[in-house]
């Protein structure tokens, strides 16, 4: 089945890559989450990422233990890198080819952020991660998400969660919550669900940007939202 989609943004959260360790990486996690991004970009799809740090160091945690804010945040920023090279070596170990760009320069480790060579590297096929969030305190790897989605011209934002959707609760631990089909950006906001942060859904609704949540658990879902096929709760605004 063709690709629905030209290039697309995929949102992963730092808790994706612990699989059932209580913290850090399990490198089979990471080995695994790689084949799901190669099955799609065999397609010919051009894929971006965006990881979080929170199976490392949350910033907003810290900061509510009495760490000066602006502070955690730029050690979460660091987290993602971490993450961001855990993955680029899963990949490549497949024979994929990928770039890091750190919205915090460190060379050694990663390209600055450039809007225009992430592009050339989507455009070669390459799978581009972006590491450090949008390199500033006080906004989360969602609204970096949002951002670079928008700056490179992806048709929409994939983010893959535990669940297999949006629910009116946590799933999880509330077994009564029902899961949403589809969403508009108001009702995400209105209702506080647990989406993206505020934000990230402002932008992303301010430049109709569709996201769309489902299950990283569930093998093969990200080559199935590729495809247009219908997955997890798609967040868009009204026609």
């Amino acid at each position: 089945m063709p690709a629905k989609y030209k290039r697309v943004l995929l949102k992963l959260s730092g808790e994706a890559l612990m699989g059932s360790e209580p913290y850090g990486i399990d490198p089979a996690v990471v080995n695994d989450i790689a084949k799901e991004i190669k099955a799609a970009a065999d397609d010919g799809v051009e894929i971006a990422v965006v990881i979080g740090g929170g199976n490392i160091f949350r910033g907003v945690a810290a900061s509510t233990s009495g760490m000066e804010r602006a502070s955690a945040d730029y050690m979460g920023m660091l987290a993602t890198v971490l993450n961001a090279l855990a993955l680029q070596n899963s990949l490549e170990k497949i024979g994929l080819s990928t770039r890091v760009q750190s919205a915090i320069e460190m060379k050694e480790l990663a390209e600055p952020y450039i809007r225009r060579r992430a592009v050339r590297h989507l455009e070669k096929k390459r799978v581009v991660i972006f590491a450090a969030g949008t390199g500033n305190p006080y906004f989360t790897t969602d609204t970096a998400a949002a951002l670079r989605a928008m700056e490179i011209g992806a048709e929409v934002i994939f983010k893959a969660t535990r669940v297999d959707g949006v629910y009116t609760a946590d799933p999880l631990v509330d077994k009564n919550a029902k899961k949403f089909d589809s969403l508009d950006y108001l009702d995400v906001l209105k209702k506080g669900l647990k989406v993206m942060d505020a934000t990230a859904i402002s932008l992303c609704m301010d430049n109709n940007l569709p996201i769309i949540v489902f299950s990283l658990k569930t093998p093969g879902n990200i080559r199935k939202a590729i495809q247009g096929k219908k997955v997890g709760t798609t967040v868009r605004g009204t026609k």
